[in-house]
């Protein structure tokens, strides 16, 4: 009815990218280490919702405009670096946070940080909208009546797919860090891993070409 054509080439193919290590990957294992399933499983929502933005916007045609417009490009490109940097770099520079005290006088958590730096890594992350625009119509037909549904409809199945992974990821990362994760030196270097992944990332994005 959308104009999708091998489904199930699709799913399988989401599936083997979602498999892929890869910097979220990496976000999700670490936080898991850090906080326990509960962190890795906020890391995986963040960046569900992230992807989420992107497959919106991909319905509608803002990755359209940020392959057609330099400009465009180049701003949420630099927005986007200098808040992974800026991240990574307090990550680098915060104490160690132990599982038992996560809870801060305000009562608040970081869980809510660990979320929203997963949102926002994939939402300021042009090449992540750039994927979902070069990936989606593979799968679409030309001559579709209704392409911003179907490519909303083949987003949230990858969404879906990647969510259950990295769900599964934070489940085994955080049973297997269960007892690492009670040393204050092994959370300062989960810290700076993170922190050094979230730096690298920004310079990595600062230098994303729009072709």
């Amino acid at each position: 009815m959308l104009g999708i054509h091998e489904l199930w080439l699709f799913v399988l193919s989401g599936v083997a990218l979602n498999i892929t290590p890869g910097p979220d990957t990496v976000y999700v294992i670490g936080r898991s280490m850090q906080l326990g399933w509960r962190g890795g499983a906020a890391a995986a929502f963040g960046i569900s919702c992230g992807c989420l933005f992107h497959v919106t916007g991909a319905a509608i045609g803002l990755s359209a405009l940020l392959m057609a417009s330099s400009t465009a490009f180049s701003v949420i490109k630099l927005v986007g670096a200098a808040y992974l940097v800026l991240t990574g770099l307090q990550m680098l520079w915060s104490r160690p946070v132990l599982t038992g005290s996560l809870t801060r006088e305000d009562g608040r958590t970081p869980l809510r940080r660990v979320f929203l730096q997963g949102v926002f890594t994939n939402a300021l992350n042009p090449k992540v909208a750039l994927f979902f625009l070069a990936f989606l119509p593979q799968f679409v037909a030309a001559d579709a009546p209704h392409k911003p549904l179907a490519f909303l409809a083949l987003g949230l199945i990858f969404i879906c797919t990647g969510t259950l992974w990295s769900l599964f990821l934070a489940a085994f990362a955080a049973k297997a860090a269960l007892r690492l994760r009670r040393s204050d030196g092994i959370i300062g270097w989960i810290n700076r891993a993170l922190g050094g992944l979230f730096v690298y990332l920004g310079f990595r994005v600062a230098m994303l070409q729009a072709r």
